[in-house]
């Protein structure tokens, strides 16, 4: 069963992908997995949205220095 946010009022794709996610690095994934609402950049109250699982995903802390951008 997937995990799920429902938006408050002001919510953006990067806010909500540091704070439920962990990093705004998973903006990306959070989008992908919301395709309906990726024409949104600030979100009204009350929209469900999928929490991608983004424990196999990769993110600059992850990686050697000499990786990260």
């Amino acid at each position: 069963m997937s995990k799920t946010y429902i938006t408050k009022q002001g919510d953006m794709w990067d806010s909500i992908a540091y704070n439920e996610l962990g990093s705004t690095d998973f903006t990306d994934a959070l989008m992908n997995a919301n395709l309906d609402y990726h024409e949104d950049y600030i979100f009204s109250a009350g929209i469900t949205l999928v929490l991608p699982d983004v424990s196999n995903i990769i993110t600059n802390e992850n990686l050697p220095p000499w990786r990260r951008q």
